[in-house]
């Protein structure tokens, strides 16, 4: 075994276990902590020390950390893909404005159903929750289908590139007026939403949530190949027999899926997608995809239950919105990339 293989099957090893640690660290960590022994106990279906540790491991934390794995898992892959696709790096799963779609969605249940109706969907408790997230599915959904519309009719990426960021301006434009017109207790539970959770899924959604995005995930291992070929340009990928603009329907389904069921369920996740992509390129050293796409799906995973972590550490009384600790996180990795390919293209 050469070298460079040892070097990347020790990158797996340590992703395994650094998914494994900080799985248990997310479910013992809180602001309540709880023993190693009483984990076991309650994941094994027996009694903890306190009878309240079963109903916070099993109820709360649990369903919130496979959350956050899921999430963090499909983010990254669905960030890699469109990063390939578009041969962009700073590219990420809502570039294509599904977010905004699914933002426009929970606007028009959060806010005009407040400002027309005079009902606050934010106070109907369950199912005013099962409200935001059917209306942030099928506003994601739609854009989504306007998008593969126009992947139909447009040939290059760029183009569609281009329509996908006008239709993301366009829906928070409306999305704007919306909020200028609406009561300050909507407009706080609409930001409030933006801000992103991995604690609003519980075990009945999760139902859901876990069977389409981990058949995302199984069908992102399926495109390997051809995301391999699309990395030599569209044109060798043409004359190497790929039809690109079916390929590009594929990647654009497998994306848009995971983006809109992880955006409906935990809201808009910010920087995950965009900068796990190029952490992994960087541990591993490769542009091979039957490496990089595992390897994402794993450090997708691993940096998005840090960061739920970081979110719930003991001391804050309430958890922090996930956007905070991965804006935190992953600015620094956008910049570092803007100022490698300006230091590449300076010396060339």
């Amino acid at each position: 075994m050469s070298i460079i293989n040892k070097k990347r099957w020790l990158g797996f090893l340590l992703l395994g276990v650094g998914l494994i640690a900080l799985f248990i660290v997310n479910i013992s960590f809180g602001s309540v902590y709880i023993s190693f022994s009483d984990i076991c106990h309650v994941l094994l279906g027996d009694e903890a020390s306190k009878i309240a540790y079963n109903s916070i491991i099993l109820n709360s934390r649990l369903p919130q950390t496979i959350t956050a794995l899921l999430a963090g898992a499909g983010l990254a892959v669905g960030g890699l893909q469109m990063q390939t696709l578009f041969r962009n790096p700073l590219a990420d799963p809502y570039i294509l404005g599904i977010s905004s779609g699914s933002g426009l969605g929970v606007a028009l249940v959060l806010l005009l159903a407040g400002s027309v109706f005079g009902v606050s969907v934010s106070a109907l408790g369950v199912l005013g929750q099962l409200t935001v997230v059917s209306a942030a599915f099928m506003g994601a959904f739609l854009v989504l289908l306007l998008i593969v519309f126009f992947a139909r009719i447009l040939r290059d990426n760029t183009t569609l590139l281009i329509v996908g960021i006008m239709v993301g301006y366009a829906a928070a434009s409306v999305i704007g007026i919306m909020k200028y017109y609406s009561p300050k207790e909507d407009v706080q539970a609409f930001v409030i939403w933006g801000m992103g959770s991995f604690a609003n899924v519980g075990w009945e959604q999760l139902k859901v949530f876990s069977p389409i995005i981990i058949l995302g995930l199984l069908v992102s291992l399926l495109l390997v190949k051809p995301l391999n070929i699309l990395v030599l340009g569209e044109n060798y990928a043409h004359n190497l027999g790929l039809n690109v603009k079916r390929t590009r329907l594929y990647i654009l389904y497998c994306t848009g899926l995971l983006t809109a069921v992880i955006t409906a369920f935990c809201g808009p996740i910010a920087f995950l997608g965009l900068a796990v992509p190029h952490l992994t390129k960087g541990l591993f050293r490769t542009s091979d995809h039957k490496i990089l796409v595992p390897a994402v799906i794993l450090a997708g995973a691993v940096l998005s239950l840090f960061c739920n972590f970081i979110a719930r550490m003991p001391g804050f009384e309430s958890a922090l919105p996930i956007n905070v600790v991965t804006g935190i996180l992953g600015a620094p990795i956008v910049v570092s990339v803007i100022l490698k390919r300006r230091h590449i293209n300076g010396s060339n």
